[in-house]
Order: C-alpha cells, then structure tokens, then sequence
C-alpha cells in the first residue's frame, strides 16, 4: 500500500495526474507561444507535473532506476520554473529561464508518457518490445524536435512577462 492506496490504485491516480499534467501542460505552453498566458492553467500544470514527479518517488523501487532519475530531474527543473514565475514574476531573464524550464517540465513528462506507450501499448510494443528500435528511437526524436520548436516559440514572444504581470501571477 502507498498512501493508504493499493498498488494498483496508487499507479492510477499518479497516471491521471500526470495525464492532467500533460493536458495543462499543451495547453498553457502552446498559448504561451502564442503570446497569451493563463495563470490558471500554468498553475495547474506546475502543480500536476510536480505532483506527478514526487508521488513517482513514492513507488517501492530498489536502488536508482531510470525513473527516479528523470523524477529528480524532473523536480530541478519545476523548482526553477516555479522561481522563475512566482519568485521571479517573469521579470528579465526570468521570462527566458521559464519558457525553458517549463518547457522541459512537459518534455519530461511527454517522454515518460512515449516510454509507458511503448511498453503498455501491445501495438507499440510489438514495434518496439525494448525501446531500442527505431520506432522508438524516431518517436522520441520527434518529440524532442517538437518540444524544442515550442520552447524557441515561447521564448520569441517579447510580450509575455507584461501579459502575465498584468493578470497578477502571484
């Protein structure tokens, strides 16, 4: 049991708050590209994404696997995010630091979500029963390219910081 939970309900409950994650997280990024900022919405993805890296830890592990790297990970780059917006209210290079931070936050998240894809999913996993075959590989390629052409989006639009000072992201 974890949390009073059963192992299986423990695993559900972390996996829709990493999907809700993901979900704000789309959101709030792409209309960040777009030049718009939701508080709101920013918020809830922090919170969910952080949520979904410390309940991760929670899992009966022994020694340090893949997944409790990417959770560290993970769990530096939200700190810096949320500094950079609540600390830092997106003033200067702080608007900058958290395009890539956040940014980061949700590629991390969408990689771990292409990784349980291709072991949970049987027709993603006959094509990649390791997740060292190509389709693999290719899938978390385009995932990379994509996240990296946000992240320059966001960090492109000078209006941002204003927009979201204006809305009290505090």
């Amino acid at each position: 049991m974890i949390l009073g939970l059963s192992i299986p309900a423990f695993i559900a409950l972390h996996v829709a708050i990493s999907l809700i994650g993901i979900v704000t997280g789309l959101a709030a990024l792409l209309a960040q590209a777009k030049g718009m900022f939701l508080p709101r919405i920013q918020a809830l993805f922090l919170g969910t994404t952080l949520l979904t890296s410390l309940t991760g830890f929670l899992f009966p592990f022994r020694g340090f696997t893949p997944a409790i790297g990417v959770g560290i990970v993970s769990t530096l780059v939200l700190i810096v995010a949320f500094v950079a917006l609540y600390g830092l209210k997106l003033r200067g290079r702080a608007q900058v630091i958290y395009a890539v931070s956040a940014t980061a936050a949700l590629w991390l998240n969408l990689f771990v979500l292409v990784v349980q894809s291709f072991l949970k999913v049987p027709v993603l996993n006959a094509f990649a029963p390791t997740g060292t075959e190509p389709p693999f590989l290719a899938a978390q390629g385009l995932l990379l390219i994509a996240m990296l052409i946000l992240g320059a989006a966001i960090v492109r639009q000078p209006s941002v910081a204003r927009k979201a000072a204006s809305r009290s992201i505090a």
